[in-house]
């Protein structure tokens, strides 16, 4: 596919094209990976101008999860080192949330390890939640996993307006990764949240084995759940799980994934969030490739890219706004 090709799509996208998976392989194949990128950037502006969006996230129930997820060193199937704890102190969890406030970050979530958050600890954590908001304003978000109607609705009746739930890959490729809960649960999970009126944030991670048609299939099914935030995660191996020994995506198909998201999701928060330090080096072109939103801060087991004042300044430099 050539540039006036690609730009001719980007025009249809503008007019509410949906893209096709055929057309998304295509446009992913082309040798002008300069103008695929471009465009990208074209759609990401003309739907959401320079706002960039900043959300941060809360370790709350560390480890012992009896999910065997490859990618994850929190399973009691792998043999990584990481904390486990039951769930993140109150007072820790508050402090957080009033200090990422204070940096401009609009959104703060709590994450728990686990298939899904019991009753005991979701009554904790809504009482945290119901503090946190008697001494800040900062939007919450929830990532406690796959909830039933009834856990959801505690939830959002505490102020939680996003849940989060990955669908991590493509359906085909999924087993591959998990056997423990299915892609179907994922979805049956958002929906859910959907039709209590709760906005979705769901991604998935890059580098685990899959293909690029998997990447675009699962973005089609973003698009096709209507998600608003869409994580982009780049596997950073860890030690003890399965997928300790990945390759590293090269700088062209993480580039060319960002983009391929961006113009299937043209409307929603396209978001760096894990293995963002695998990028440093091409941090910059990364977000002229679609992005609009970041996770800032620590990322659950591991670092995140850099302090948020020193993401701020990068991401300015880059011409966004907050």
């Amino acid at each position: 596919m050539n540039k006036d090709q690609i730009f001719n799509i980007v025009e249809q996208i503008k007019q509410g094209h949906q893209l096709t998976k055929i057309e998304a392989l295509a446009l992913v194949e082309t040798s002008d990976k300069e103008s695929l990128y471009e465009a990208a950037n074209e759609v990401r502006k003309y739907f959401l101008g320079n706002y960039f969006d900043l959300c941060s996230i809360e370790n709350a129930k560390s480890g012992a999860c009896s999910e065997d997820c490859k990618w994850c060193s929190q399973s009691i199937h792998h043999h990584s080192k990481v904390d486990v704890y039951e769930l993140v102190e109150s007072s820790v969890a508050v402090k957080q949330a009033i200090k990422n406030e204070s940096y401009g970050v609009k959104r703060y979530s709590l994450v728990t390890s686990g298939r899904a958050v019991s009753n005991k600890n979701l009554d904790q954590l809504c009482e945290t939640y119901k503090t946190i908001r008697s001494s800040s304003e900062i939007s919450f978000c929830a990532s406690m996993g796959l909830l039933d109607k009834a856990k959801l609705e505690k939830l959002k009746n505490v102020g939680v307006e996003h849940y989060h739930c990955n669908l991590e890959t493509s359906r085909r490729f999924f087993p591959e990764l998990c056997s423990t809960h299915s892609y179907n649960e994922k979805i049956e999970t958002i929906k859910t949240a959907q039709s209590i009126g709760m906005k979705i944030c769901s991604g998935g991670i890059f580098g685990m084995g899959e293909t690029m048609e998997d990447r675009i299939d699962m973005a089609i099914d973003l698009a096709d759940l209507g998600v608003q935030s869409i994580p982009i995660n780049f596997l950073n191996p860890i030690e003890g799980t399965p997928l300790q020994n990945s390759i590293t995506l090269s700088k062209e198909e993480v580039l060319s994934s960002i983009a391929i998201v961006r113009l299937i999701n043209p409307k929603a928060n396209i978001r760096f969030a894990g293995g963002r330090n695998l990028l440093k080096s091409y941090q910059e072109e990364a977000l002229r490739t679609g992005i609009s939103a970041a996770v800032v801060g620590d990322l659950l087991t591991t670092t995140g890219s850099s302090g948020v004042e020193e993401d701020k300044v990068d991401f300015l430099k880059a011409g966004f706004h907050f």
